[in-house]
């Protein structure tokens, strides 16, 4: 699967000020918060999703990944996604596995995976 998503009963703020705080944990921070709808809606695009794109990154996993295979950057930093659909907000990201199969290094495959349980425990955590 592409993609893990979950829903939460937050809303989208309290969501992203809990999954910072929960990425912290896992020695992730947040190197952007791109408010999605917002920068749409300033470019003229009629866009109302509530949408927003955190651009997330562990600088010794980020290290440790380019130094196997520089190759990887392309998909760097990982993203999570806060965003409302029907009056849910939900939380969610690409898996890294699913973007860095693509690669076809084991060892890539091999950290991805470590980085995705991460992820995942830290989205878990602030749903």
């Amino acid at each position: 699967m592409f993609d893990y998503t979950v829903e939460t009963t937050k809303g989208k703020d309290e969501a992203i000020r809990a999954l910072e705080n929960s990425l912290s944990e896992e020695k992730f921070g947040v190197l952007w918060n791109f408010d999605l709808t917002k920068k749409l809606k300033e470019k003229g695009a009629d866009f109302e999703t509530p949408f927003t794109v955190l651009e997330v990154c562990n600088p010794h996993e980020a290290k440790r990944v380019l130094t196997e295979n520089l190759l990887v950057g392309y998909v760097l930093p990982c993203k999570i996604v806060v965003y409302v659909h029907q009056g849910t907000t939900k939380i969610g990201l690409p898996r890294p596995t699913a973007l860095l199969s693509i690669v076809k290094d084991e060892n890539i495959l091999g950290i991805a995976k470590d980085i995705e349980t991460r992820l995942i425990a830290a989205i878990d955590r602030a749903k």
